[in-house]
């Protein structure tokens, strides 16, 4: 039975782990999962507890009831409670208070793009500004039919957050990142998935990130973060700095028990434990 005097909010993110799987659940469906100060402050907590957690070898996002995240939660940001943390998300008690928060959530997405572990963006309904961003920085989004994609910011009145012009451009150039900030239209997710907003779409969302999960859960750790970090040092780097690097991450692969494993089953024809 619940207390009725128990007053405490649900929390505003939810980490599961099975089978070496962790699913990260932004935990606001009734607000559509936007993102509030409180929500930054629990996602930050769990991105980084997944990170050293070694019973988790990959992460799964994605948002309770029928969206993923519809970016900031304006209603509240623009509430004059500036002192309550759940609705300080865009405008706090001074501009250095924003400029330090901002900073802060901004570690959101710096997180996501270092992430030693393979991430999976699971996106079962609208995906808009923040979340946008969110999505963009993990490795592999797969969405379903019915999800709709929007860049939401400049119809909001601001200029984009959590890296959202950075992870936009690296996903679909210049020109085309320039014009979904400016005009920031609803897109469906086959659209979105034309234009390299999302890896792909699938009728059956739950058993395709399910499907992926266990794959990537039986890779090799090492060679996936690598791989991984090489993919961010070449969007970053020069080709004359980006291959010491690659060199390197090559040959300790190489030298790997994984490695080791992967061609013991390749020559008996069966895939690696």
């Amino acid at each position: 039975m619940t207390d009725p005097l128990d007053t405490d909010p649900p929390p505003a993110v939810i980490v599961e782990t099975h089978e070496r799987v962790a699913t990260v659940t932004l935990n606001r469906p009734e607000r559509r999962n936007a993102v509030s100060w409180q929500l930054l402050v629990e996602l930050i907590d769990a991105l980084e507890r997944v990170r050293a957690d070694p019973a988790a070898a990959v992460m799964v996002i994605t948002g309770a009831g029928r969206d993923f995240c519809v970016g900031a939660d304006l209603s509240r940001a623009m509430s004059p409670h500036a002192s309550d943390h759940e609705s300080r998300t865009l405008r706090g008690i001074s501009i250095d208070d924003d400029l330090e928060r901002l900073g802060r959530a901004s570690l959101v997405a710096e997180i996501l793009l270092t992430f030693p572990k393979p991430t999976i963006a699971k996106i079962n309904g609208a995906c808009a500004g923040a979340g946008l961003s969110i999505a963009l920085a993990t490795d592999y989004t797969v969405a379903a039919p019915r999800a709709m994609i929007n860049t939401a910011f400049v119809g909001a009145g601001v200029s984009g957050d959590l890296g959202s012009a950075w992870l936009l451009t690296r996903a679909v150039g210049t020109m085309r990142a320039r014009a979904l900030l400016l005009d920031p239209v609803k897109l469906t997710a086959a659209q979105a998935a034309e234009l390299g907003l999302v890896t792909e779409v699938s009728s059956d969302l739950d058993a395709r990130v399910d499907d992926l999960s266990r794959k990537f859960a039986h890779q090799a750790p090492l060679a996936m973060g690598y791989a991984k970090q090489n993919v961010l040092d070449a969007a970053t780097q020069s080709f004359t700095d980006y291959l010491p690097a690659e060199v390197r991450r090559m040959v300790e692969t190489s030298r790997s028990d994984d490695a080791r494993a992967a061609a013991r089953a390749f020559i008996e024809k069966r895939n690696p434990a």
